[in-house]
């Protein structure tokens, strides 16, 4: 065999392998050589990171570029932000996918007259959901591009989570919807995606998924940190100062019950700076029951969504404290401060099971949540021996945690390297996340 290695030629991202012949190819070196510059080009190349999250307000996006080791040295964070933007959803798109979210939610639905009048049944809208929402993803990648005056080319890959409309890791699945294909076509760019499900192929919950990317960025030796995500659904990611495994896992609601008790009281998307809660009284018999929901019992890994929490339980909630409250003169105020506390309560009592009290440390904030002050203050209530803050002292916005999580999930994709953490999931290994569709 010859010790010769094949010529390669990346130029325009096309890869070309020419050799005399074929049978005295040495793989070894061709092996070395694809290591040398395509595996190291994905290292340090520009990514697009997309969420929507379960708040389901719209779609984040970032360009980023994860830095090498030796570019990262003296710099807090190993990633440079080129150009970020947000849009929210079209309300009917919006309107659909909630629906999705509940069993059985589409039911209600009928067709617009501009819609096809086929759509009759739970998959028909999953169908044409789909299809809009890959198409709406394309056209925030193409703004996105635009803004940061960037071409297609220069992209290696999107990383896009989708949209999560069921999620049942007792029964072993989980379905984001999203076409990437669509996606790729409409923005020339490859796409990553489905990144939750080969988790779930060996035994985990297929969430969450971001505790991989909080450790690759934020873990510090010298002390504990924990990040706290407050997306609709709440989760924290605990970073030893040692060796000792990660952990991570929800916790119970955030923003998923305060948007939905805001648009339905007070009409708006969502409570500024949790103003109206804060005017608010806590319920203090509802906050007990509330709490007595099973998944806050559940021991960790455990992952939530829409399915546990949503308006129709808190509903519920509700009809059956009013027939054995004495008291039953509370407002829509009160009931935005206890679902605040509810909160508060439930993620800080999982905190506190992993800090010591002497130990001085930070919670680290990212989400929307971490814009709500009044929920923000009673975090630290309940913390009282540990800073609340958030992620932007660790050098990344709050609301960009997750977009630019899902960029560096399809960079780990795109390298092959594990992109989950079982101990955080509890999946049985490491496995390499996602799908990729080349565009």
């Amino acid at each position: 065999m010859s010790n010769t290695a094949p010529t390669i030629n990346t130029n325009n991202n096309d890869s070309e392998l020419t050799t005399n012949d074929y049978d005295d190819l040495d793989y070894t070196a061709l092996t070395d050589v694809l290591e040398q510059t395509v595996f190291e080009n994905f290292d340090d190349g520009l990514y697009i990171g997309m969420m929507s999250g379960t708040s389901l307000d719209g779609m984040d996006a970032v360009l980023c570029q994860f830095l090498s080791d030796n570019d990262s040295e003296n710099t807090q964070q190993p990633l440079q932000i080129i150009a970020s933007y947000s849009q929210d959803f079209p309300e009917r798109l919006r309107e659909v996918l909630l629906a999705l979210c509940q069993p059985n939610g589409t039911a209600a639905l009928t067709p617009n007259f501009d819609e096809p009048n086929d759509l009759t049944s739970e998959l028909d809208w999953f169908g044409w959901a789909s299809k809009k929402y890959s198409e709406f993803t394309s056209e925030v990648v193409n703004t996105l591009l635009q803004q940061a005056n960037t071409d297609a080319e220069s992209i290696l890959a999107i990383g896009c989570h989708g949209q999560t409309v069921r999620h049942r890791p007792k029964s072993g699945f989980t379905l984001q919807l999203v076409d990437a294909n669509i996606i790729a076509e409409r923005t020339a760019i490859s796409v990553v995606s489905d990144f939750r499900r080969r988790d779930m192929a060996v035994g985990g919950q297929g969430a969450p998924l971001v505790p991989a990317f909080h450790k690759a960025l934020f873990s510090e030796s010298a002390s504990t940190r924990i990040l706290l995500n407050l997306g609709g659904i709440a989760n924290i990611t605990v970073l030893p100062a040692n060796d000792d495994p990660v952990i991570g896992y929800d916790t119970g609601p955030a923003n998923l019950l305060l948007d939905a008790w805001a648009k339905q009281h007070i009409d708006k998307d969502y409570d500024q700076d949790g103003a109206w809660a804060q005017s608010g009284q806590v319920i203090e018999p509802l906050l007990n029951q509330l709490l007595e929901h099973p998944f806050f019992v559940q021991p960790h890994p455990k992952s939530t969504g829409r399915e546990d929490f949503n308006l129709s339980w808190l509903q519920a909630e509700l009809q059956a404290f009013d027939k054995t409250a004495t008291d039953k003169r509370y407002s829509a105020a009160d009931v935005q401060a206890t679902l605040t506390e509810l909160t508060a309560i439930s993620v800080c009592d999982q905190i506190n099971q992993f800090i010591n009290n002497q130990e001085q440390s930070c919670v680290y904030v990212c989400g929307g949540g971490a814009l709500n002050r009044y929920l923000m203050t009673r975090l630290q209530a309940h913390l009282p021996h540990w800073a609340v803050t958030t992620t932007a002292d660790l050098g990344l916005q709050p609301t960009w945690v997750e977009s630019v999580a899902f960029a560096w999930l399809a960079r780990q994709t795109l390298m092959g390297e594990t992109g989950n953490l079982p101990a955080v999931t509890g999946a049985r290994k490491g496995v390499v996340l996602g799908q990729v569709c080349f565009a």
